[in-house]
């Protein structure tokens, strides 16, 4: 039913009058329909979490050109491809994408040594670091404990996971992280914190966390001014973790 309002309205000898507020027209549909700009049209991977066409694809199985060492971020990256599979080469560091990367949907898939060596943060360590500093944590912890914030899927030493869904040594786990880098002024000062939502298998175990700072082993994260765009890396923890299948779509 239609509602209408009185309203009193003053008459300049100082009388009132009631008069009635009519009631606006209905709006239409089209009022909150608009058609630009129009996304752009891509093609999903066809299975097996295969990179969509505006993918920037870093590990195909092929060869891992798209990364150099993180020591001097010049040399050539010195792990081994394996059937495919990009693993770990103990002792040989850390390697880092050519590419720099910021706001984006990141996808990595990782498989735990089926050798079991260790327990706790030394079995199956590796790690996949945003822009290089913001560690989205890789371990074995299947069945093995550690302190939550430093399981797979955390974001190491700030959010453990909302859940663990990995996978035993040897079968794969795929991670898709949805980043927000952060934002300074032309001071230095954040304007905007870090952001991340992980899944593992398909499953939400980061639900658009704030990230408190760039990764630290000891003490507290702070955030200091850098580049709204930087090299991902992967880290050689001594584990011959492997990798396959690594994709970015910058945002």
């Amino acid at each position: 039913m239609k509602k209408s309002f009185v309203v009193v309205l003053f008459t300049a000898f100082g009388t009132c009058a009631l008069a009635q507020e009519k009631t606006p027209p209905p709006m239409k549909p089209e009022a909150t329909e608009f058609y630009t700009p129009v996304p752009p049209k891509i093609t999903p991977g066809a299975e097996n979490n295969l990179p969509p066409s505006d993918a920037i694809v870093l590990f195909d199985g092929s060869s891992q050109n798209a990364f150099v060492s993180a020591g001097d971020g010049s040399s050539p990256a010195a792990w081994a491809i394996e059937n495919g599979e990009l693993v770990v080469q103990r002792g040989k560091g850390d390697i880092q994408s050519k590419m720099a990367f910021g706001d984006g949907q990141y996808h990595v898939e990782w498989s735990a040594p089926t050798e079991i060596v260790g327990e706790g943060q030394g079995r199956g360590n590796s790690g996949f670091f945003l822009m290089g500093m913001y560690e989205v944590q890789i371990l074995d912890s299947y069945e093995s404990k550690t302190y939550t914030n430093g399981q797979a899927g955390s974001i190491y030493k700030q959010h453990p996971p909302l859940v663990n869904p990995l996978r035993p040594p040897g079968e794969w786990n795929y991670y898709d992280i949805i980043f927000k880098a952060p934002r300074f002024d032309k001071n230095g000062m954040l304007t905007s914190p870090a952001t991340a939502t992980v899944l593992i298998n398909g499953v939400l175990v980061q639900n658009n966390v704030i990230l408190k700072g760039p990764t630290e082993y000891i003490g507290i994260p702070n955030y200091k001014a850098h580049p709204e765009e930087l090299p991902i890396k992967l880290q050689d923890h001594g584990n011959p973790v492997r990798f396959r299948n690594i994709w970015v779509r910058p945002l």
